[in-house]
């Protein structure tokens, strides 16, 4: 069991890295008309975070003894 709550947690982390990451929406200034807005920005980065935070307990939980 502590094994699969690593394994959920490690994806939790990745999965949150990359949607904070990827929150902007955007490609470097060449198409800003498609950029998300800065409350879809702070919605999406936020969530990351949350995602990256549960899956920090989550591997956490699994390594204990």
């Amino acid at each position: 069991m502590k094994t699969i709550s690593t394994w959920i947690g490690a994806f939790f982390f990745i999965a949150g890295l990359l949607i904070a990451a990827g929150s902007a929406g955007d490609c470097d200034g060449k198409c800003m008309e498609q950029a998300n807005d800065l409350a879809t920005m702070i919605v999406l980065a936020a969530t990351g975070i949350v995602f990256m935070l549960s899956g920090v307990f989550f591997v956490m939980v699994g390594a204990q003894k």
